[in-house]
């Protein structure tokens, strides 16, 4: 499949257009951002990682009935996923109150929950991606009721699934954000990335963060961490 030109730039990761118009090539970079852009720097390594993270959770979703915009990877930073329009709504899927949820509801860090909570979030970065409802979403267009009740109960799947995959390697996944396509056709798929930048993960034993927090909290040993996360999902491979 060749490589075109680009279409797109985010914080993470470029789109490049293919000689196939219903397919993509997503290159995941180094740099890293937080609080709405204004923390910017570079975790030496993170792109590979996430890439490399990503396509096996991907499969491994896939695998379990879960639609996934994923094709194949093609090296350790770029992979070939099905071009899609993504849904305006970020997908929040917490397990233990951490980030936002803990300090907008003044609760300490740590609860675990009875049952996941779910957030949307209006995908907009001049509005600083709202919280939103179903009734929210339904007024501003954004999807239609059979796609926010399909986007809610894959989402909950997704987080069954991984839950018992990451606790497997001793992990606790405390909360992550999802997104959804459409491909050309209008069938939904999970989109984006699955990994530390998009996740929070605590060891299960000592709850050590491994994840994005570590860059955001200038906590220190951020790459320790994302690299931590990728010996834990492929071990000596």
């Amino acid at each position: 499949m060749e490589k075109r030109e680009l279409l797109y730039e985010g914080k993470a990761k470029k789109v490049y257009a293919t000689d196939d118009p219903a397919f993509v090539i997503v290159s995941y970079k180094d740099d890293a951002t937080a609080l709405d852009g204004l923390k910017k720097g570079s975790i030496l390594g993170k792109g590979a990682i996430n890439n490399r993270m990503t396509n096996r959770l991907m499969q491994l979703l896939g695998e379990q009935g879960i639609p996934t915009h994923f094709v194949r990877e093609l090296s350790d930073r770029e992979t070939v996923v099905r071009k899609v329009r993504i849904v305006p709504l970020e997908v929040i899927v917490r397990n233990i109150s951490a980030g936002h949820f803990a300090s907008r509801y003044g609760v300490a860090e740590g609860m675990v929950f009875d049952e996941p909570t779910l957030e949307f979030s209006y995908k907009n970065d001049d509005l600083h991606d709202p919280l939103l409802n179903d009734s929210h979403a339904l007024a501003l267009k954004l999807a239609t009721r059979e796609e926010i009740d399909w986007i809610r109960a894959c989402a909950l799947r997704v987080n069954e699934l991984l839950k018992a995959y990451f606790l497997e390697r001793n992990i606790r996944l405390v909360d992550f954000k999802l997104e959804f396509g459409k491909t050309a056709d209008g069938t939904l798929v999970l989109a984006d990335e699955i990994s530390p930048d998009t996740c929070r993960f605590w060891d299960a034993t000592t709850g050590e963060k491994l994840d994005k927090d570590r860059f955001r909290r200038d906590m220190g040993g951020v790459e320790e961490a994302y690299s931590e996360m990728s010996k834990r999902v492929f071990g000596g491979e």
